[in-house]
């Protein structure tokens, strides 16, 4: 288990470093990131998230005093994401990073809706992709940020033909 005088802490959410080394993992693709069964933009919804980091490093904005900020999450660290909390990940090195992610089975629904198989090398996501991504979202009373808030916090959203 991890050390957890080696937590960091901002407001209710948090990381605990180093809680395991890593294992394998297997995925679906969710508007770019592979999901453990991770969402990129700005998003909050009802259901709490742990993530157990496996590989890589990768950033996760959390909700801190000042604001929302980002914080490194690596190999072995241990995130909580509170419901209602908004949040988004980014990888932060050339390599893929692994999470093993804990939650409901209601949002393991919304990502079974929402995402697509991987099937073979990443694809970008297509605007059918989004549409059918804001859709689920939607339904399933999920939070998105707009454009403006996720650029606001260094998250550059794909712009697809069409104005999409």
């Amino acid at each position: 288990m991890g050390n957890l005088d080696d937590r960091v802490t901002t407001g209710d959410a948090s990381i605990v470093r180093q809680v395991a080394d890593g294992t394998p993992s297997q995925a679906v693709d969710v508007l770019g990131p592979t999901v453990e069964f991770v969402t990129g933009p700005l998003h909050s919804h009802d259901d709490a998230e742990d993530f157990l980091v496996l590989t890589g490093t990768h950033q996760v904005l959390l909700q801190g005093p000042d604001g929302l900020e980002w914080a490194d999450a690596h190999a072995g660290d241990y995130v909580h994401i509170p419901a209602g909390t908004p949040h988004a990940h980014r990888n932060t090195s050339p390599d893929p990073a692994v999470d093993l992610m804990i939650t409901t089975a209601r949002l393991g629904q919304f990502f079974a809706e929402a995402g697509r198989p991987v099937t073979g090398l990443p694809q970008p996501p297509a605007p059918g992709d989004v549409a059918r991504f804001t859709a689920v979202a939607a339904r399933y009373g999920h939070t998105l940020g707009s454009p403006e808030e996720n650029a606001a916090v260094g998250i550059e959203m794909p712009k697809f033909a069409g104005g999409q």
